[in-house]
């Protein structure tokens, strides 16, 4: 079971290439971000005709997720992220696809800071962490997979040095990110990846994809339940690459089948993964750093497959 998750930016803007992407690469289950249309405007139908069932979390001009099932519909389970009835962004949605808890997120950037986008920013962390301990001990396998424009660490950039002041990297929402791992959630991509340097996002701007100037915003994380079904993890980035493109490549996961994780709800299995988490995100290796740096023709596609 493969499951992507692609802020689209823009879902009929770029509608031609999410739906070329689906047909080549065909994810199962494809959670999707930045959609900029209102309910009313999603393209449910084209995405209907190339096999995918949908829910969708609109809003005009800005925010909005979605989650797409290959040749099934998706099971809404809820919208909006609990604790501020107030909040009227559309930056979440849960459903259930496959046996499996899908949680599609697009949190917030939070620049410039510090300012009032910055602190909505921690607040909606803070209540993201009170929804992801419900899942983590729902005893269901679930993933929580979007854009958390959250970079994690220095060896998720390409350089730190010129986004110091920005709202990606500040230490207030690193903490965040990394009390999610403190939970028990594993970082799939660096779990698989573990040293080497992989990006998800390059800017439009001073020729970030030319230079393979990356940073690694977008995340699936994985609770103990479903982490031993990890198999492989990538970035297509061919998708990058393309005319008129996101700023964003789809990132995924490749899960085994169901039955090889039936003992992954022991407290075994839950203490194991906490220590992958930390793990795999305090690693900071200067060797690796450098040959990332270095000039050279990235490949179209990123994939590494799981140890064990």
């Amino acid at each position: 079971m493969k499951i992507a998750t692609f802020n689209i930016n823009g879902v009929n803007t770029r509608l031609p290439a999410l739906l070329e992407w689906l047909r080549r690469e065909q994810p199962d289950v494809a959670c999707l971000q930045e959609l900029k249309a209102p309910e009313e405007a999603f393209p449910a139908q084209a995405i209907a005709e190339v096999g995918y069932g949908a829910i969708w979390h609109g809003q005009k001009s800005w925010n909005g997720v979605a989650i797409l099932a290959r040749d099934a519909e998706p099971v809404e389970i809820g919208r909006g992220l609990p604790g501020d009835p107030d909040d009227v962004q559309s930056r979440y949605i849960e459903a259930a696809v496959g046996g499996i808890v899908v949680v599609c997120l697009y949190l917030p950037n939070g620049n410039p800071q510090p300012g009032p986008k910055f602190d909505y920013k921690l607040a909606w962390m803070d209540r993201l962490h009170q929804r992801a301990q419900h899942w983590f001990d729902s005893g269901q396998p679930v993933v929580m997979a979007g854009d958390y424009n959250v970079v994690p660490t220095d060896e998720d950039i390409y350089n730190p040095k010129s986004w110091r002041k920005d709202a990606l990297l500040q230490p207030e929402s690193r903490e965040r990110y990394q009390r999610l791992l403190d939970q028990g959630w594993t970082d799939a991509v660096r779990h698989v990846f573990g040293e080497e340097r992989v990006y998800t996002f390059w800017d439009y701007f001073r020729q970030h994809w030319e230079r393979n100037a990356g940073l690694r915003i977008d995340h699936l994380l994985l609770n103990a339940e479903l982490l031993p079904r990890l198999r492989a993890a990538g970035v297509d980035r061919w998708v990058r690459g393309q005319v008129k493109p996101s700023d964003h490549a789809p990132t995924w996961i490749e899960l085994g089948p169901a039955k090889a994780a039936k003992k992954a709800g022991s407290k075994s299995a839950k203490k194991s993964a906490k220590k992958t988490a930390k793990k795999a995100t305090k690693k900071a290796v200067k060797k690796v750093a450098k040959k990332a740096t270095k000039k050279a023709t990235p490949p179209s596609k990123r994939t590494r497959r799981a140890a064990g």
